[in-house]
């Protein structure tokens, strides 16, 4: 079914440009929030204290049942209902208020939980694009809507409290609670366009599992000139035993995982990609196939972290155990138990000297592939256009994960989910200096509000 054309394009668009100043202020309020859900780094106080800002934002806007609620993992997820016209669809949208940790703190040229315009005109803080944004985003589409007449579907918002750490604490709290989330179409706001200035929605993501390793190898440290050459020392077994994760070429080599997947979509060129990644000059790209391929349709393995002494302060030593964190991306038509399965055997397999290896389970989510061919894609596809004159909806893939597609996938089959957001390639998502683009908060919100609309027109038929 064809969406009717974007009528009150100006008047929203217009509306929209008049709230961008106070959208910056509450942006820069909810940025100040250190709200990383893990409390051994931040207190758990500033995840709170986020959620319940994010809750008087919805009270702000006349949202009914508005709660705070804990999940099983311990994290707070924000909830309220906007009521629509009497028959008219129900549209959830989606956002998580935790970030990820800011990394190191003198990478950031500006304070990184202090939201700050420089001189390219970009907002840059932890959450800015990631998805504190895409909150925001949320509440300039349904202001502009109810400024021009009113917010013709009814609305659901979800606001999560510990994405980032993948601990499934939400999917697991709707899966018990299956009322509270359906809806007829969910607007996920936590992807973002291919590059600034081009529309698109993501059909695709990876999926995602994450262990942790611990190799032993001796009963305590030992003296390096003492027993040096002999003793089998954990931290050389560790650096073999994952560099055995990786081919010569870099590429995800994990036994028995399908490495070799092809993507079909929107294609990616590698001279783009190596400038969006700030390759060093002469440094090698990693893998075979096309950047589509590798970033989207395989496997790929990250080490994250390793426990280990610091250049300061290291003695000479002989290591007695050591520790990694690895993250596998899981591309949608493998399965993130199985890969987790096969992660966690290749590692005991590869493991040198007879080390001793053990593999805890941190994280998992599910790969996920939207129907682009459904008719919220129609109305999709035409705010985007009005939103971005000359434009055309692009789709593509994102390597990253939001484990909570699945399930709502799963939850409610009949739903149609779509991805967009923020995170084009300048917002540095996950490292330093992250930011927003102002330009495109204000054409994403602007179609986010064109899309309410399409989408209660194509449901009237």
């Amino acid at each position: 079914m064809t969406a009717q054309p974007s009528r009150p394009t100006p008047q929203i668009a217009g509306t929209v440009a008049s709230l961008m100043p106070r959208a910056k202020a509450e942006l820069a309020e909810l940025v100040a929030f250190r709200s990383v859900a893990d409390p051994a780094q931040f207190p758990p106080s500033e995840c709170r204290a986020a959620a319940d800002w994010v809750a008087d934002a919805l009270r702000a806007e006349d949202f009914q049942d508005v709660s705070v609620f804990d999940t099983p993992d311990g994290s707070q997820s924000v909830y309220g209902y906007l009521p629509g016209p009497e028959g008219a669809p129900t549209v959830l949208l989606y956002a998580h208020y935790d970030v990820q940790p800011p990394l190191d703190p003198a990478g950031w040229l500006t304070p990184p939980f202090e939201l700050t315009e420089r001189e390219d005109g970009r907002w840059y803080g932890r959450g800015a694009a990631d998805c504190k944004g895409g909150f925001i985003m949320h509440l300039l589409a349904l202001r502009a809507l109810k400024a021009n007449g009113g917010v013709p579907v009814g609305v659901k918002v979800i606001a999560e409290g510990s994405e980032e750490q993948g601990t499934g604490g939400l999917e697991r709290y709707a899966e018990a609670h299956p009322e509270l989330l359906a809806a007829d179409a969910i607007v996920i706001g936590d992807a973002g366009n291919f590059r600034a200035g081009l529309p698109t929605v993501t059909a695709t993501l990876r999926g995602m599992t994450m262990v942790r390793v611990t190799l032993e190898t001796l009963r305590g440290n030992l003296h390096s000139g003492l027993f040096g050459g002999a003793a089998p020392d954990a931290l050389a077994a560790l650096i073999r035993l994952l560099d055995s994760l990786r081919g010569e070429d870099g590429s995800t080599t994990v036994d028995g995982l399908d490495a070799e997947g092809a993507w079909q979509g929107l294609e990616y060129p590698e001279e783009d990609f190596r400038g969006d990644a700030k390759v060093l000059d002469g440094v090698e790209l990693i893998g075979h196939g096309t950047v589509g391929d590798r970033l989207w349709a395989r496997p790929a393995v990250t080490v994250m972290g390793i426990d280990c002494p610091p250049v300061v302060g290291a003695t000479p030593s002989v290591h007695a155990t050591a520790r990694a964190q690895i993250s596998l991306r899981v591309p949608p038509g493998q399965d993130a138990a199985e890969a987790t399965k096969l992660l966690t055997a290749h590692l005991e397999a590869h493991a040198p000297w007879g080390a001793r290896v053990s593999v805890e389970q941190v994280g998992q989510g599910q790969p996920f592939r939207a129907d682009v061919t459904s008719p919220a894609y129609t109305s999709m596809a035409d705010a985007l256009g009005a939103a971005y004159p000359g434009q055309e909806m692009q789709i593509a893939g994102m390597g990253g994960s939001i484990p909570l597609c699945n399930t709502l996938a799963a939850l409610y089959p009949s739903a149609e989910i779509l991805l967009i957001g923020l995170s084009e390639p300048e917002a540095q998502i996950h490292a330093v200096n992250e930011s927003v683009s102002p330009d495109e908060l204000e054409r994403m919100s602007v179609a986010e509000a064109l899309f309410l609309l399409n989408y209660a027109d194509s449901a009237r038929g």
